[in-house]
């Protein structure tokens, strides 16, 4: 699928643009690839960006003073990947991401953000709903990790995103549920067995 292709079918639940303004959208995005292991965004760095990851996986994730990561988000095939908090803060970014896979990613830089939210205002109201979209993920997330057992998030990490044991290392999972990678062994084997 091209870059149009995909950045189309990524909005179109949200906005339509006429070709032209779809056209002038996709001239703003540029293709990035990253191998595993390679940082879109590092700890420390202001977001300035926002992509559209096209192929592959990325994690979210803290690095604490011990060296030790914290997992905090996964980003799939179709995710839009940045750091609002970063991004419309112009602050530096508290957490990495990066990929965990060969990725391709479209990137828009802020500027152009901007400058589209002035020539197309339709692309405005994108921003703003892929702000509020992100804005209920994460709320979401820290409602489970307050309130829910580490099964209950496992099974609800499983019922939203069933690929993931296809495409991420367990350890990471088990780092992102916030329990041992023996905890979710155990975990998998009382539901599947």
């Amino acid at each position: 699928m091209d870059k149009i292709q995909k950045i189309k079918k990524s909005i179109e639940p949200i906005i339509s643009l006429t070709e032209d303004e779809l056209s002038i959208l996709c001239n703003a995005f540029e293709y990035k690839s990253l191998k595993k292991n390679e940082f879109f965004l590092k700890e420390g760095q202001v977001c300035d960006y926002m992509g559209l990851l096209s192929s592959g996986v990325m994690i979210y994730f803290k690095t604490l003073e011990n060296g030790d990561e914290i997992t905090v988000h996964f980003a799939f095939e179709g995710d839009w990947v940045n750091n609002n908090l970063s991004r419309l803060n112009n602050s530096p970014s508290a957490i990495n991401i990066k990929a965990i896979k060969d990725s391709e990613i479209l990137v828009i830089n802020q500027a152009a953000i901007a400058n589209l939210y002035l020539q197309i205002p339709k692309i405005e109201r994108l921003g703003r709903i892929l702000t509020e979209q992100a804005f209920i993920k994460f709320v979401q997330q820290t409602l489970e990790f307050q309130t829910l057992s580490a099964k209950d998030r496992y099974e609800n990490l499983l019922k939203n995103h069933p690929e993931i044991f296809q495409k991420v290392q367990l350890y990471h999972i088990a780092n992102y549920l916030g329990i041992a990678p023996k905890s979710l062994s155990r975990i998998r084997k009382e539901l599947f067995d």
